[in-house]
């Protein structure tokens, strides 16, 4: 899942001995008649309006990340501008509502369903008489299977990044006619509508040149609402315009021009009426909450010299207006930037005026990640503990409740709160309690007042873990922004890491000993305890209990630090030490979460209506690759079991929806017990959108309808209330 997302497995160890009663995993939720899942904790919020009110034509620029390596969403690189415009342009079988589960495509689909089990699990699909490829061909059997063969994994020609799914089809044919397409496969796939969506042309698939190639810088044939007409890498944009061979309800818009813009250039973009739509951080939301008010009414001080005091004002006029001629004209040019800055943040304002925030929560979670694979946390009992250190209520509300959405901890690993698998159970592992965590330490082994040995000096200049490891300091900011990395956004990290290429140095550090020691543990009989000894940290060993936590440094991750800190405290009260290490963003996924070089982290994962097939190699126990490596898949904790990787095979083998979400569930339960990673909040989704702008905005969990976004006919008024239009309803 941005919170880094994140192959080789490292060598784990089988949970052996735990405290009795710890692991008693609950009886699952929905064994009674509610429904567990429950509903979105978030609805969308895309100022939803009728089609008869939008404007017929008309350019939407939409910031985006960048502009993608290709266009072809199975390679690695892909990322989320490729899912953007694969979504306007090609065919999908399955989209996403608002409750995040996947539903029929009526664009493309009349139907599909499972028509055999026996001998064979069967799929036929129907196809909508009317879909064409933007070159006239009719959509049909030859492109399904085309894309099979490609995806299968069984021709190593072509370079795709995943084969799930479609390595379980034995083939492909054509049904009763030309819009009929039989999928039959050698091993039941309870995820099969997971499959075909996005579909390429039979173009692109047909060969491994095509594929590895040929869509990665354009595509010639498309088959949605809008076609790609350019991609200008020059001026770091892909425009879109109207298809004029789809078949559905006509485009509003004549084009969409996504452009590359930095996440803290997007407020300034805005105001200049270069954009109309751009996710943005919470301070970017702060600001145009307020410029968005009615004129007149009172707002906080906001801008250049807003946090200046009237003590700061008045020394600034006394060094300008100072005998020290050198001090006044240093500090009077400092004013008349000031006051320059302060007009263009009025200014800015003044624009920023036209534009409001729309908000939901992002179909992803931020997680704490326990590296398993050495040190402490190799040791189940002190992962658990620093699990049942963790106030994940508090956590979610630090981030969620100045943003005014809901501050509920996650509490699946493998669903969201409203998607058929989820289910609340966080209860195998247990919630906050600082007494638990305290003897989950005892009874591995960690005592406070131990002695602690003097670590080896490190050489002159050496750093921990890459010579841009930085220390943090001792502040502890509140939340800023949430730019924050998503898994599975970026391909190009999920590569497989070779032990032997690990830096030697963990990154710790331990304290020095106080004076004496505890009574019998780690000196002679009759030593004298410290006097504070609750104070001192915890030892074993002669080291001290501290973890390395990694974290980015880049400009966008505030939030994330912020959190860090707060874990920091809550670790801290129980023994716990953390040595937070902020590293460049560049490497922050490669060099130190896939590689494992951290104690601690926080990243993201997506939500997924198919865990079955996408969460199981994030969870799967590593195991030894054929080199000598260890192979994690996306398994960056090194935390897996057997029983776990068994619950997830069941779940995709079987063919009963209810069995399937059942098993789902049970693995769910055996992840949180197994303590390798904690789901703390799901992501703020916060997009600043034109007042105008109808049917965009924050979509939640629901695939937009690009056919519908437009703006509003001048004097029109919006609908009222929540709208399924932004969930891909129809």
């Amino acid at each position: 899942m941005s919170q880094h997302g994140v192959g080789p497995r490292a060598v784990t160890r089988s949970v052996a001995f735990l405290t009795a009663g710890v692991l008693a995993v609950p009886a699952l939720a929905g064994c009674g008649s509610e429904d567990p899942a429950g509903k979105p904790l978030a609805a969308p919020d895309i100022q939803p309006a009728g089609r008869d009110r939008i404007v017929d034509g008309g350019t939407l620029r939409w910031a985006v990340d960048s502009v993608p390596d290709t266009l072809n969403t199975f390679q690695s690189d892909a990322d989320a501008t490729t899912t953007r415009v694969a979504q306007a342009v090609l065919p999908s079988m399955f989209r996403m509502n608002a409750d995040g589960r996947p539903e029929r495509n009526p664009a493309y689909l009349e139907s599909a369903k499972v028509v055999d089990t026996e001998p064979k699990q069967v799929v036929l699909y129907k196809l909508n008489q009317q879909a064409v490829w933007s070159d006239g061909r009719e959509i049909g059997a030859a492109d399904f299977a085309a894309q099979w063969r490609a995806l299968s994994g069984k021709d190593t020609a072509y370079w795709t990044a995943r084969n799930a799914g479609y390595d379980r089809i034995e083939k492909i044919e054509r049904g009763d006619n030309a819009l009929e397409v039989r999928v039959t496969f050698d091993r039941p796939y309870a995820d099969w509508r997971s499959l075909f969506s996005p579909l390429y042309p039979k173009d692109v698939m047909g060969t491994p040149d095509s594929f590895n190639d040929g869509a990665r810088k354009k595509l010639k044939v498309t088959a949605g609402p809008f076609t790609v007409k350019k991609v200008d890498r020059k001026d770091d944009e892909i425009t879109l315009a109207r298809n004029p061979r789809w078949w559905g309800e006509p485009a509003k818009l004549s084009e969409i021009v996504l452009r590359t813009v930095p996440r803290d250039k997007r407020a300034a973009e805005l105001a200049a009426g270069t954009l109309d739509v751009a996710e943005i951080d919470p301070s970017a939301a702060r600001r145009i909450t307020v410029a968005a008010r009615p004129r007149g009414s009172s707002s906080p001080l906001m801008g250049p010299g807003a946090d200046r005091s009237a003590a700061d004002a008045l020394r600034s006029w006394a060094v300008a207006n100072g005998t020290d001629e050198d001090a006044a004209d240093e500090e009077t040019v400092a004013r008349k930037k000031q006051r320059k800055a302060a007009v263009k943040y009025a200014r800015q304002q003044q624009a920023l005026h036209g534009f409001e925030v729309r908000k939901s929560l992002e179909p992803a979670y931020t997680q704490l990640a326990l590296n398993g694979a050495e040190g402490p946390l190799a040791d189940e009992r002190v992962r658990r503990a620093v699990a049942r250190a963790l106030d994940r209520k508090e956590l979610a509300e630090a981030v969620l409740k100045p943003l005014g959405l809901p501050a509920v901890p996650v509490g699946s690993h493998l669903a969201l709160s409203g998607q058929a698998h989820y289910a609340d159970n966080s209860g195998a592992l247990g919630g906050q309690d600082t007494k638990e965590a305290q003897a989950l330490l005892a009874d591995a082994g960690w005592v406070r007042g131990g002695p602690v040995k003097e670590q080896e000096k490190k050489k002159e200049g050496e750093k921990a873990a890459g010579a841009e490891g930085e220390k943090a300091g001792a502040s502890r900011k509140e939340p800023d922004d949430d730019r924050t990395y998503v898994v599975g956004e970026d391909g190009k990290a999920h590569g497989r890491q070779d032990p032997a290429d690990r830096l030697v140095q963990d990154g710790k550090q331990y304290q020095q000993p106080a004076q004496g020691g505890a009574p019998g543990a780690y000196a002679p009989e009759g030593t004298a305890a410290p006097a504070n000894r609750e104070a001192a940290p915890l030892a074993k060993n002669g080291k001290a209990l501290t973890l390395r936590f990694v974290l980015p440094s880049g400009p966008g991750s505030q939030t994330l630090r912020t959190v860090a800190d707060r874990i920091a405290r809550m670790l801290e009260r129980v023994g716990i030490g953390t040595d937070i290490s902020k590293v460049s963003d560049e490497s922050y996924f490669k060099d130190h979460i896939a590689s494992g070089q951290y104690d601690l982290a926080l990243y993201s994962w997506p939500a997924t209506a198919f865990p079955a097939t996408d969460a199981r190699p994030v969870y799967a126990k590593p195991v030894p690759a054929a080199d000598g490596s260890l192979n994690v898949e996306q398994n960056y904790t090194r935390v897996g079991t057997d029983q776990v990787d068994q619950l997830f095979d069941e779940a995709v083998s079987t063919l009963d929806e209810g069995e399937s979400r059942s098993l789902i569930r049970k693995a769910d339960s055996r992840i949180w017990a197994a303590a390798g990673s904690i789901p703390l909040f799901q992501r703020p989704q916060l997009i600043a959108a034109r007042k105008n702008l109808v049917n965009t905005g924050a979509f939640g969990f629901g695939t937009p309808v690009y056919e519908d976004m437009g703006f509003l006919e001048k004097g029109a008024q919006p609908a009222a209330g929540p709208s399924a239009k932004g969930s891909g309803t129809r």
